[in-house]
């Protein structure tokens, strides 16, 4: 009895232990990644600034959103394979220190090229963070409890994009541009020094090999799609620009999908598909398109509306899109909590109705609208939007087995990427054209803007559509079991650790 009681008692704090190192490594991987993904689109209420001081044209100052996205997407793919090669700490101080590099070249950037290369270092840190960041929560965290974990993950992922707007805004109304990086900096620095002394490796590396033509078709696929989607958006859309680039991407992304089918027989695979194999992944993928689309889409057209018709300046502009931001932020914690005790269907099911129905209402915008009904529609549809992010990032990911973490964290951020590239290039597309067929009509330049957006909008809402019906099938994952992963893995021909075994 003695004995049993003293090895329990030794047991707790070897268990406390354990859970405290595990909260420190999430929580500096999450203030990381809120940091990093922040910069996605801090740039685009700067551009009139840029363009200015760096005596640059609009589009060339547009490259430094489209270089930042177009290296996550690069980048992103690989990630699946660095997640399983190399140790927690080493792959976050990498990141940090990418970031990091990339902000300080940024700050003191005499130049737009310059400038641009920095957009391109910070991204590259970025790409590599929210999937290390998924798939240590994956890792370290009970099925029981990962809703919670997830929460905090989708005020990473959602709200710092929908508030990098807001706060470029309020530094640029006083300051120059360049501080949106000096800011930044000491902050992202601090969270280096901080992860480097105190993050600890908590997954195991194994021995996987890289497949170089992956890679490049990773390169031109999703580069390509990413690239000739934020091009059609815009006034100047060539077929070279545009369509090009978005055949060449759809081609190697073709080639790059049968290269992984034939490689990931053998484990081989730089993404793994056979993610796709579970229905609840595969809808909660396509739910997470659909609601990046309308995030990336609206946080787009919104301030061209307020600026534009309802002609407010970007201060103001920046801080009604703030309430929206907030109320996504405060509501994933409880959407997290609801999730584990209820499951995904009944938050996404309603989160869909909601975001459908904002953006239903934004249809109905024109130059008499009233900033506070702008407010309120953006409010309503980041709050529908919280109740689908957390569910569909823990139940896409929590249907897959352990081993394809990895994969199913760097599909999750490709996605993303691709979404919010649609989403910015459908809404700006259409609001370019119907404006310019209005204007060509004779429409006052106001009510043709206004009647671009209402269409740009009707595009959403009638993509959401298609959402809210799909979200009723998605069903709380089952999960494996590790008894069920060996199982697996010893039917599929490979030992414990992902190496074949010898005799195969």
């Amino acid at each position: 009895m003695t004995e049993t009681s003293s090895l329990t008692a030794a047991a707790a704090p070897a268990g406390a232990g354990l859970e405290r190192r595990n909260s420190l490594v999430i929580n500096l991987l999450l203030v990381s990644a809120f940091v990093v993904i922040l910069n996605e689109t801090i740039m685009g209420v700067a551009i009139p600034h840029l363009v200015v001081d760096l005596n640059i044209t609009a589009v060339a100052a547009q490259w430094l959103s489209t270089a930042f996205m177009l290296t996550m997407a690069v980048v992103i793919p690989i990630t699946g394979f660095l997640l399983q090669r190399f140790n927690t700490r080493p792959i976050f101080i990498a990141a940090m220190s990418l970031f990091s590099l990339g902000t300080l070249i940024a700050a003191i950037a005499p130049g737009f090229e310059i400038l641009l290369a920095a957009r391109v270092v910070q991204a590259s840190g970025t790409a590599i963070m929210m999937p290390l960041l998924m798939t240590t929560v994956m890792t370290l965290v009970p099925p029981a409890m990962r809703g919670r974990k997830m929460g905090n993950i989708s005020i990473v992922i959602s709200v710092a994009p929908a508030i990098g707007p807001t706060i470029s805004g309020i530094i640029l109304s006083t300051l120059s541009w360049r501080w949106m990086f000096l800011i930044v900096l000491p902050i992202a620095v601090g969270a280096l020094v901080l992860g480097a002394m105190r993050v600890q490796n908590v997954t195991t590396p194994r021995a996987v090999p890289i497949d170089v033509v992956s890679i490049i078709l990773s390169a031109f696929g999703f580069g390509g799609l990413v690239y000739g989607l934020s091009n059609l958006g815009g006034a100047s859309a060539t077929f070279l620009s545009s369509w090009m680039p978005l055949l060449v991407g759809l081609v190697a992304l073709a080639v790059f999908v049968l290269r992984q089918r034939v490689l990931q027989r053998a484990d081989r695979a730089l993404l793994d598909l056979r993610t796709f194999r579970s229905s609840t992944f595969t809808l909660s993928i396509v739910l997470m398109a659909i609601s990046m689309l309308a995030l990336f889409g609206t946080i787009i057209v919104l301030p061209f509306f307020m600026q534009n018709v309802l002609r407010l300046d970007a201060l103001t502009t920046g801080l009604l899109l703030l309430p929206g931001g907030l109320v996504m932020g405060a509501l994933a914690p409880l959407v997290g909590r609801l999730y584990d005790r209820f499951g995904p269907t009944p938050l996404v099911v309603p989160g869909a109705i909601v975001v459908s129905a904002a953006l239903w209402g934004l249809t109905m915008v024109n130059e008499s609208t009233s900033m506070w009904f702008v407010l309120a529609a953006h409010v309503t549809l980041s709050a529908g939007l919280a109740f689908m992010f957390t569910p569909l990032f823990t139940a896409s990911l929590g249907s897959l087995r352990p081993k394809l973490y990895s994969h199913g964290s760097a599909i999750v951020g490709t996605v993303q990427q691709l979404a919010g590239a649609a989403g910015t290039a459908l809404f700006i597309a259409v609001m370019a054209g119907v404006t310019a067929s209005q204007q060509a009509a004779g429409a006052a330049p106001i009510t043709a803007a206004a009647s671009g957006i209402q269409a740009a909008f009707l595009c959403g809402a009638i993509i959401s559509t298609i959402g809210v019906v799909a979200a009723f099938f998605v069903r709380r994952p089952s999960g494996v079991s590790a008894d069920d992963e060996r199982a697996l893995e010893a039917e599929a021909g490979v030992g414990a650790e992902g190496a074949p075994f010898a005799g195969h």
